[in-house]
Order: structure tokens, then C-alpha cells, then sequence
């Protein structure tokens, strides 16, 4: 993993040194095998994230160099993003990368519907969901190109000032 000492605090501007050795503290606690990087089985045994259908999507986007695994540097860039000091278009990029799953810069029909699959599970049938993405994707694709794009995003999702609930304390 390295020690958390030797990550400059330039690395994330949104921690200070005490606050990124909080962060491998933590870091090591979840790296329950001691591989140095963390599995999606996990992140799962962090509370808040055990009932969670998005844990993959979170380790995805969390996972920079798509190995499958999140190592301290990508954790603490990812948790960065959570910071009380982040920025607003921080959130709600993370907020939109969670369905760009092919980070194309785009939210496609597909990617919605798999992403709020995950999400309902079997409580909604395919056919409704899908009815709900094409209606979604309608309504939101300003530019009539059949996808969303993050401003088109931000144009609904900032207005909930979901920003403000996307925050952990370090």
C-alpha cells in the first residue's frame, strides 16, 4: 500500500496530512486480506455500504486503473471526492460517472437502465424500467441525441443539491 506519509498532501487538496492518516488507518482496517488494495467484498463490510446495490458501480469509478481492486492512492482520490472540501462539480461528476459506466461522457439508454436495474432489482419488471429510462432520457436530453450528457445532468440532478449529501467526515 505505501504509507499514507509518503502521499504529499498535494495529491488531494481536500485532506490535510492528519486527515490522510486517518485514511490509511481506515484504509488497512479494510484491507482485510493485507493486499494492499481493497475488493468490492471489501468495501462491503463498511455499514453504510453493506446494503448498498451500487458498490460495484463506487468501486468502479473509485478504481482508475481498472484492475478490479481500489489501491490507498485511488482511495483516498476517490474519498477525496466526498470531502466537505470538495467542490460541487466534483459530486456531481462522481454522481454522473456512477452511470457512464463506459466513461464515455455520456449517460446512454443502456447504461441507465442497467444502472437503475441495480438499483430496483426484481421489484420493477424490465418492461416498466424500461419504459422509465426511455421517458428519463426524453426528458432530459436537451440536444435530441439520444443520451445525457453531464450538463444535461447537472441541469437536473444540481438543482437537488445532491452535492450536500455527498459528504463524509473524515
Amino acid at each position: 500500500m505505501g504509507n499514507e506519509s509518503s502521499y504529499p498532501e498535494e495529491m488531494c487538496s481536500h485532506f490535510d496530512h492528519e486527515e490522510i492518516r486517518r485514511l490509511g488507518k481506515r484504509f488497512r482496517k479494510l484491507d482485510l486480506d493485507h493486499s494492499g488494495s481493497l475488493s468490492v467484498e471489501e468495501f462491503l463490510s463498511l455499514p453504510g455500504l453493506q446494503q448498498n446495490p451500487l458498490v460495484q458501480r463506487v468501486v468502479d469509478v473509485f478504481d482508475t486503473d481498472g484492475n478490479g481492486e481500489v489501491d490507498f492512492k485511488e482511495f483516498i482520490l476517490g474519498a477525496s471526492q466526498f470531502s466537505v472540501k470538495g467542490h460541487e462539480e466534483e459530486k456531481l461528476r462522481f454522481a454522473f460517472s456512477i452511470y457512464d459506466m463506459d466513461k464515455d461522457g455520456y449517460i446512454s439508454n443502456g447504461e441507465l437502465f442497467q444502472v437503475l436495474k441495480m438499483m430496483v432489482g426484481n421489484n420493477l419488471k424490465d418492461g416498466p424500467l424500461q419504459q422509465l429510462v426511455d421517458k428519463t432520457i426524453i426528458i432530459l436530453d436537451r440536444d435530441g441525441d439520444g443520451k445525457i450528457s453531464f450538463e444535461e445532468f447537472c441541469a437536473v440532478v444540481g438543482n437537488l443539491e445532491i452535492h450536500k449529501k455527498l459528504v463524509v467526515m473524515v
